[in-house]
């Protein structure tokens, strides 16, 4: 029998509505009883998945299988030092290391992140930033998967951290003295509210305080310009932008604003020679390049490069000593246009496959013409190249070694549109493997996100090869609420036109299955966070759409979430969701909220997952969503909720840990569609 939550109703009224709360109680995460019954849930879940045991296990081999255990990635030059992380084999974590001269030059070993881990159950590295001649790193490390990073500082030529360590720490930035780190920290809500100027061996509770961010919508970060001569500090919301400069040779100078904050103005700045140049939204909502003169940057001496284009945004941009790049996306994929500052010319780089994801790598040099950008597919490997902006020319640095015979060409990939119901064009991309009959009878795994401008991306993931073996097909349904077509693209699928997304994606599922891509009871449906909302409403919707869903760290609790100002990201995101103090924003709200709108009929098979110590979808709301479906729904299939005890958003954070989820997580899905082998 599954796990019984006891119900305590906590009934509140809001615009005159009823609302009754029976599983408030589970958010007492130190509780006893609210430990117990999350092991109970583990217990009852595993219990169910007895009889997939081994094909978890032979799941496991396969997916260790095609990873190159011991590794390291391409080095990256910075300064005097080519950077770069590598693996070995049985152990959990990167370790970081670096050759000074050339890519040959002896190693020396930065950070293991093996030994840093041992005696914790998760282990997380934040910011790595060196001191500009190489002497000095300053990290942060997670410790719980709460993301809350420590800041400490390791003088790399002996070998030992140093005394400075401060807690809550968000970005890092050194100044060009190095002596001197600025810092952000977060406040209780962990939203990124403060900046710090700390000096190197000094206590920290006499660092300076430089800014305070008093509007709880908006965030800081601290970073570096890649020609170094600037640090930069931007102030965010969901909506507008405000960004200050500081001569970084001049730590305890004034910081310089670019452009004071305006309602739905986002701009974001970078550096060359003696201008700044600014990607913003005042003249339309993709987004134009202006530049402006460093020592008066106010938006009254802005000269507009690039104008705004309905048809193309303009999502960000590199610069280095002779070359600039702009990261575009146009028709829902990504472009890179490469200019000669010098001349004025530009051209864009060309990809091959009909969708793919490009953008730029490990660029840490300023003066050079050699751009690091990473290409790859649903078919094609994690590619690093080096493009010569000058000659054109790509060498191909690296591309993911995929074991066990792997072979791109077995596979295909396409781009699809469905049409959604007010008319929209909704595109889909897809992956399969070569000679996959299209009868309608094979099964699909059909991911979606939808929220915060976020294009869902076109990667490419070995573990999903054990699924297309097996006969998946792999589709990913670009909805509304993501960046895919630009910003438009996610005004239409947020605050009061929020249900595009969901609305977009059974759509999607409905012109598939009309297509033969896959067979109803055999397509699955997921999305994690903001996208397993996604998941929870379309169930909510069209409960027969899919024949099982699988949700990771479901935001499905959203107007008791958006209630809660206490809570991470709750005040930042009003400008996402809406506000339910807001009496119209709160009844659209309702329309939608996946725990609101569970009722008594049937649903299809579903695994839930969640963790422990996330800090920006609370365990509380998976768990309270499985524990009221329970009660309502009228089915027998099986409803599992898999609680990581020592984990954050994210999972797992050892590879090898990582991978026993994911292969959980496909012996559900292909048990539930009737593949064993």
């Amino acid at each position: 029998m599954p796990p019984i939550a006891r119900r305590d109703p906590l009934v509140t009224e809001l615009h005159g509505d009823r609302r009754v709360d029976e599983y408030g109680w589970l958010r007492d995460k130190g509780s006893e009883e609210v430990r117990a019954y999350l092991e109970a849930e583990n217990a009852y879940a595993d219990a169910l998945q007895a009889p997939a045991a081994d094909l978890r296990e032979r799941l496991y081999a396969e997916l260790l299988g095609r990873i190159q255990q011991t590794d390291l990635t391409v080095p990256a030059r910075k300064g005097a030092y080519f950077y770069y992380r590598r693996t070995e084999e049985g152990k959990q974590y990167n370790i970081w290391c670096r050759r000074a001269g050339s890519e040959e030059g002896p190693e020396e070993l930065l950070l293991d992140g093996n030994a840093l881990a041992e005696g914790h159950e998760f282990f997380a590295v934040g910011a790595f930033e060196d001191s500009d001649d190489g002497s000095l790193l300053a990290f942060t490390t997670d410790l719980s998967g709460f993301r809350e990073y420590t800041l400490q500082v390791k003088d790399l030529g002996a070998g030992r951290l140093l005394e400075d360590r401060i807690e809550h720490v968000t970005t890092v930035a050194w100044a060009a003295d190095g002596k001197t780190i600025f810092y952000t920290v977060e406040d209780d809500a962990k939203r990124s509210y403060r900046l710090y100027r700390h000096r190197l061996g000094t206590p920290a509770a006499g660092d300076a305080l430089v800014y305070e961010e008093t509007d709880e919508r908006f965030r800081l970060a601290v970073g570096r310009s890649r020609s170094r001569r600037l640090l930069m500090l931007e102030s965010s919301s969901h909506t507008a932008s405000e960004w200050r400069v500081l001569a970084a040779d001049a730590p305890e100078g004034e910081w310089r604003t670019v452009a004071e904050r305006q309602p739905e103005h986002e701009y974001e700045v970078d550096h060359h020679g003696d201008r700044l140049y600014i990607r913003s939204n005042r003249t339309g909502r993709n987004f134009a390049l202006f530049s402006a003169p460093l020592e008066n940057p106010w938006p009254d001496h802005w000269t507009e490069v690039i104008p705004h284009r309905p048809e193309v945004m303009l999502a960000g941009m590199d610069f280095f000593a002779e070359h600039s790049v702009l990261y575009e996306r146009k028709e829902g994929l990504p472009r890179m246009r490469v200019t000669d500052l010098r001349s004025g010319e530009w051209h864009e780089i060309e990809f091959p496959e009909p969708a793919y994801f490009a953008t730029g790598g490990e660029n840490f040099e300023f003066d050079t013409r050699v751009l690091r950008f990473v290409y790859e597919s649903m078919v094609t490997p994690r590619s690093i190249i080096d493009y010569d902006m000058t000659t054109r020319e790509r060498r191909l640095r690296k591309q993911t070694e995929v074991l066990g015979g792997y072979e791109p060409s077995e596979y295909v990939t396409e781009r699809l549109t469905a049409a959604a119901r007010d008319g929209t064009h909704i595109p889909i991309s897809i992956a399969y493997r070569r000679g996959r009959p299209r009868d309608g009878g094979g099964p699909m795994l059909l991911v979606g996100y939808g929220s915060y401008g976020y294009p869902l991306p076109v990667t490419f993931n070995a573990n999903r090869v054990s699924l297309m073996d097996r006969g998946f097909a792999i589709g990913l349904a670009h909805v509304r609420g993501g960046g895919e077509m630009g910003k438009p693209w996610h005004d239409q699928g947020r605050m009061l036109n929020k249900r595009n997304t969901f609305t977009d994606f059974i759509a999607v599922a409905d012109y598939l299955v009309a297509e033969k891509y896959a067979a109803r009871k055999k397509l699955a449906i997921h999305g994690g966070s903001a996208g397993g909302l996604l998941i929870g409403a379309v169930l909510n919707m069209r409960p027969d759409v899919c024949g099982l869903a699988l949700l990771h760290v479901p935001f499905v609790d959203v107007i008791n979430s958006m209630l809660d100002s206490a809570l991470p990201l709750t005040v930042g995101e009003f400008e996402e969701w809406g506000n339910p103090q807001n009496a119209e924003e709160y009844a659209y709200m309702k329309t939608y909220c996946p725990y609101t709108n569970l009722e008594a009929r049937a649903y299809p098979p579903m695994l839930v997952r969640t963790s422990l110590n996330d800090s920006q979808v609370m365990y509380w709301e998976p768990a309270k969503y499985t524990a009221r479906l329970r009660t309502l729904k009228t089915d027998a299939n099986p409803l599992l909720l898999k609680v990581n005890m020592a984990a954050g958003h994210g999972g797992a954070s050892g590879r090898y840990d990582a991978l026993r989820e994911v292969a959980y997580d496909y012996a559900f899905l292909l048990r539930e569609c009737g593949i064993e082998e």
